[in-house]
C-alpha cells in the first residue's frame, strides 16, 4: 500500500485531481505531514531545531505544523559575507542546515566565481537555484534529481490543465522575456519545449546573454551598496554603464520579437513571457499595423511571475491578448512560487488557482504564527504551504503573499480548495513585512554556519 505522501503525489497525472475537497484530504494530508515530518526531523538541522523549539514531536492536525513551517526569509539567511567575500565553504556549510541530505565536499579554492560553485555542485547532484533578490538577497533554494524529474512532469500538466492545451508539439514557441539561467528553469523550459514544441519549428529566445545567477547576485550586492552609500564611485559607474548596456540590449531584443512574432503570425503560436516585456512587445507590433485579425485563432500563452513592480496600465492583460489573438480559452495563469515545487493553475470559470491534493494550504495571522480556523468556505491571511513533492528541502514554508482560500466548491466544478485571484505581497501593502519567526530562524542557521 502507498504512503500518505504517495497517495497524493501520485495524482500528479490524474486529470481530476482537483476534484478532492478539503475534508476528503484532511486526513491523509495530516498523516503525510507527520510521515514527512519523522522522516526528516533529524535529516534537516533547522527542522530539528524548530522542533526542539516548539516542543513538537508528532504532528496530529495541520496546527501542529504551523511551528515546523520555515519562513521564506530562511533561504536568505545565510551572512551576506559569504557571498561577498566568495567562501564558498561557509556557503556551502550554510546550505547543509536547510539540506536533508549531506552536501557533499567539492573543492573551493580554486571556484573563480558562485556559477563555477553551482556548476561543482550540480556535479554532486545538488541543483541550486537563486531568486533575483529584486528587493534584497537572493534565496538559495536546493532541489534533488526527485525535484527536477518532478518539476519535468508537473509543469506540462499544469499548463495542460490550465490552458486547455494538449501536449501535442504542434506550436511554434515564441519567448519573450529574459529568464534566469537557473537549473529549474533551464528544465521547466525543455520540458514545455518537448511536449508543446513543433519540433520542425526552432523556437524563439530572446538575442540576449542568459542571466547566470553570478550576474544577479553581483548586481543584488551592488544594490545593497549603493542602498547603504557604501559603493566607491567606480562600482558606481559600472553600475550604470552595466544598466544601461543591459536596457539598450533588451530594447532591441524586444524588437527583434516583435519581428518574429509578426513573421510567423500564421502560425500556431505558445507566447511566454512576463507581462512587462509581453505588453511591450505587444506594443510594437501594435504600432507596426498588427493586431489579433493577422494571428491565429488557437494561439496560448505561458506568463510567469507578476508585475515584479513594472508599472503598466489597468488594461494590460486585455492588449496583450487582443495583440496576440489569445482565446478566452487559453489564458493561461499560475500561482507558485521558487520555495514551491508545484504549480496551482488558475481555471478559466471560477478565475481561482486551485491547490493539488499534495499541496497542503494554511491561513495564518500577519505575524504568520497562528493558523486561523478554517474548515469550510474563504478565509485570508497570510499564506503557507507544504508541498509534499518536495526532496532536496523541506517542503513548508511560510510566503509573503496575503491570499483568500476557500475551502468551498469552485464555479469550475472542481471541489478541492483554491486562492481567488486577488493575491498580494505584504511587502507592497505595508512598508515592513516581518514573519515572527524569522530572526529566531535567522539566528539559529547563523550560529551553525
Amino acid at each position: 500500500m502507498n504512503s500518505p505522501p504517495e497517495q497524493l503525489t501520485r495524482l500528479v497525472d490524474a486529470e481530476d485531481r482537483f476534484r478532492y475537497s478539503h475534508s476528503e484530504l484532511r486526513e491523509t494530508q495530516v498523516a503525510a505531514l507527520n510521515e514527512k515530518f519523522q522522516e526528516r526531523r533529524d535529516r534537516i538541522k533547522l527542522l530539528g531545531h524548530r522542533a526542539r523549539e516548539g516542543g513538537i514531536t508528532e504532528v496530529r492536525d495541520r496546527a501542529d505544523m504551523v511551528p515546523l513551517l520555515f519562513p521564506h526569509t530562511a533561504y536568505k539567511s545565510y551572512p551576506e559575507g559569504f557571498l561577498t567575500e566568495q567562501r564558498w565553504d561557509r556557503l556551502g556549510v550554510w546550505l547543509g542546515t536547510v539540506s536533508p541530505y549531506p552536501i557533499s565536499p567539492i573543492e573551493t579554492s580554486d571556484i573563480a566565481d558562485i556559477d563555477e560553485w553551482i556548476a561543482r555542485l550540480q556535479a554532486k547532484g545538488h541543483f541550486l537555484s537563486c531568486s533575483s533578490g529584486t528587493t534584497g538577497k537572493s534565496a538559495m533554494l536546493l532541489a534533488s534529481d526527485k525535484d527536477m524529474d518532478w518539476s519535468r512532469k508537473d509543469t506540462v500538466n499544469v499548463f495542460a490543465w490550465g490552458s486547455g492545451v494538449a501536449p501535442a508539439q504542434d506550436r511554434r514557441r515564441i519567448g519573450v522575456a529574459p529568464i534566469a539561467a537557473v537549473p529549474k528553469n533551464v528544465l521547466i523550459g525543455d520540458a514545455q519545449a518537448a511536449a508543446f514544441g513543433d519540433p520542425d519549428k526552432p523556437a524563439f529566445r530572446l538575442p540576449i546573454p542568459p542571466i547566470t545567477v553570478g550576474s544577479l547576485t553581483t548586481m543584488v550586492v551592488l544594490r545593497k551598496k549603493i542602498t547603504d552609500g557604501t559603493a566607491r564611485p567606480e562600482e558606481l559607474a559600472e553600475f550604470e554603464r552595466t544598466s544601461a548596456e543591459r536596457q539598450e540590449a533588451l530594447d532591441k531584443a524586444m524588437i527583434v520579437a516583435a519581428e518574429q512574432l509578426i513573421e510567423y503570425r500564421a502560425d500556431k503560436l505558445f507566447v511566454s513571457g512576463m507581462w512587462n516585456a509581453l505588453y511591450q512587445v505587444a506594443k510594437i507590433v501594435r504600432e507596426r499595423g498588427f493586431s489579433a485579425k493577422d494571428f491565429h485563432p488557437d494561439n496560448c500563452i505561458y506568463v510567469g511571475g507578476g508585475l515584479k513592480r513594472a508599472q503598466l496600465p489597468p488594461d494590460y492583460r486585455e492588449f496583450v491578448h487582443e495583440t496576440f489573438n489569445i482565446p478566452d480559452n487559453r489564458n493561461f495563469q499560475n500561482y507558485s512560487m521558487q520555495e514551491l515545487n508545484s504549480g496551482m493553475p488558475k481555471c478559466q470559470v471560477g478565475d481561482r488557482y486551485h491547490v493539488p491534493p499534495w499541496i497542503v494550504p494554511f491561513i495564518l495571522d500577519e505575524k504568520g504564527e497562528t493558523l486561523l480556523p478554517h474548515e469550510s468556505g474563504e478565509i485570508e491571511g497570510r499564506a503557507a504551504f507544504f508541498d509534499l513533492s518536495l526532496d532536496g528541502r523541506w517542503g513548508g514554508v511560510i510566503t509573503g503573499d496575503k491570499i483568500s482560500l476557500d475551502f468551498d466548491p469552485c464555479a469550475c466544478g472542481c471541489a478541492g480548495p483554491s486562492i481567488r485571484n486577488n493575491i498580494v505581497r505584504y511587502s507592497d501593502v505595508k512598508d515592513d513585512d516581518k514573519i515572527g519567526c524569522a530572526g529566531t530562524v535567522d539566528a539559529y542557521v547563523r550560529g551553525l554556519s
